[in-house]
């Protein structure tokens, strides 16, 4: 593929931290986030300041690592999160489609209540219980009503070895704590943010081959992207302080004993069948990609 301009906002979250560094093959990338540099900055509260950095940069890509992601705090500053998570998405896709640029938006499990018994497909019925999931669909259907081409892909239980997540929050509480009271009632897989990264890659790199660039528009959609396999807060904590030198006793709890004040999905597996059927693409078992990301952080 000829070398893109592509536009990052929010390189230093999970994700676009990851992106960062992994997308670099592809072309020239432009980081932009809330903090000015070389590039400008960009508000994503601000529909003009939105509208400004992408038609100051005219890119060829734009991937969007960005989201108002404080779930229980998006109970109480809905307005922001739905200028974060619904608005400004819109915004990109309004004007990718003006320069016939491709939108990467990354979307979540919290569109669904959680209550299927089986994997979710990216055909099954939305419902979100709380204000991030319904912000978050807001995002979805604003950029599927603006049409162009665009990837949503829908994301669950993310964790890396930067920001805050599961992941460094059980690290360092183990450090702390002789017990940790972990819900075991909810199920997910979760998704280390550098595979997230690379599979968005092999996803765009395949997109601007030759054999797909023609008819590229025709890709454009939802699509699940998380690890393999499934398991629960409690096992996921088990296998992560299971590396830890200092080893306290794990307890498995209900959600009804872990109260917050967004409700979260019981259920929250999504199918990546889609996705490897279309792009040939698999993401390891949850468990395997945890080692990889401990082994890769020990190595840091």
């Amino acid at each position: 593929m000829s070398q893109k301009r592509i536009l990052l906002i929010a390189p230093t979250g999970q994700v676009g931290w990851e992106l960062l560094r992994c997308a670099q093959p592809l072309g020239t990338v432009i980081p932009v986030s809330r903090v000015t540099n070389a590039y400008g900055h960009v508000d994503l509260s601000n529909a003009d300041s939105v509208r400004r950095i992408i038609q100051q940069i005219k890119p060829d890509i734009i991937l969007n690592a960005a989201a108002y992601t404080a779930v229980d705090k998006a109970e109480e500053e809905t307005e922001l999160a739905f200028q974060v998570n619904g608005t400004a998405p819109a915004i990109m896709a309004e004007e990718a489609k003006k320069l016939n640029a491709l939108l990467v938006h990354y979307s979540t499990d919290y569109v669904f209540d959680g209550e299927s018994a089986s994997p979710y497909t990216e055909e099954d019925k939305v419902n979100p219980m709380g204000a991030y999931g319904k912000t978050k669909l807001a995002g979805e259907e604003g950029i599927e009503a603006i049409g162009g081409e665009y990837l949503i892909l829908r994301t669950a239980w993310v964790y890396g070895i930067r920001g805050k997540n599961f992941l460094l929050t059980m690290q360092r509480l183990a450090n702390e704590r002789d017990e940790l009271r972990i819900v075991s009632d909810q199920i997910g897989a979760p998704t280390w943010s550098y595979m997230i990264s690379q599979a968005t890659v092999q996803v765009l790199s395949q997109l601007y081959s030759p054999q797909m660039s023609k008819d590229r528009a025709q890709y454009s959609g939802i699509y699940h992207l998380t690890s393999g396999g499934q398991t629960s807060w409690y096992e996921f904590a088990k296998a992560i302080i299971a590396r830890e030198e200092k080893q306290p006793n794990v307890i498995p709890i209900p959600t009804a004993e872990y109260p917050t004040p967004a409700k979260r999905p019981a259920y929250s597996v999504l199918s990546n069948q889609k996705l490897q059927q279309t792009f040939g693409i698999t993401v390891p078992e949850w468990d395997k990609t945890l080692e990889l990301c401990l082994d890769a952080q020990q190595e840091r």
